[in-house]
């Protein structure tokens, strides 16, 4: 019977240091991992991977217009545009154009992309990775960041 009781007050023991670890934290420090208030937003964000990436993105009508291929994370953190394959051919995009993501909204269960026409994205000058950084740039030397 000691030894049950023992048992009991060693694990009690444990959780209430893991517990109070756990939810120590230092006044004026900055948090690491997210917020309460940031995993809200989280929960209601898309997932790239899941929810965007190599989906279909079609106008108001439920014309496909394109595939959505990428996302450019600018050194200010915002996603701020999507790049969009507008032709296609066996899997591999002919034609990719940098749209600012705000343009595309879910609707339905599809990304849709309002006024969008196939001909009009075809006749975006095409998006070129190659003016883009290859690795990120820190925060501070982003010079719009301060």
């Amino acid at each position: 019977m000691k030894a049950k009781w023992a048992a009991v007050l060693i694990a009690a023991s444990t959780f209430g240091v893991m517990s109070s670890q756990a939810s120590a934290q230092v006044a004026g420090s900055q948090t690491i991992g997210v917020s309460v208030e940031q995993e809200a937003i989280i929960i209601n964000g898309w997932s790239a991977k899941k929810s965007l990436l190599g989906k279909p993105i079609y106008n108001e009508q439920g014309q496909k217009v394109g595939v959505l291929h990428d996302i450019i994370i600018a050194p200010d953190n915002a996603a701020s545009f999507a790049i969009v394959a507008a032709h296609q051919f066996l899997g591999v995009s002919q034609h990719d154009v940098a749209v600012p993501l705000s343009q595309i909204d879910y609707s339905n269960g599809k990304l849709v992309w309002a006024g969008a026409t196939k001909d009009a994205v075809k006749a975006i000058p095409a998006f070129q990775y190659a003016k883009v950084r290859a690795t990120p740039m820190a925060r501070k030397e982003y010079s719009e960041h301060h």
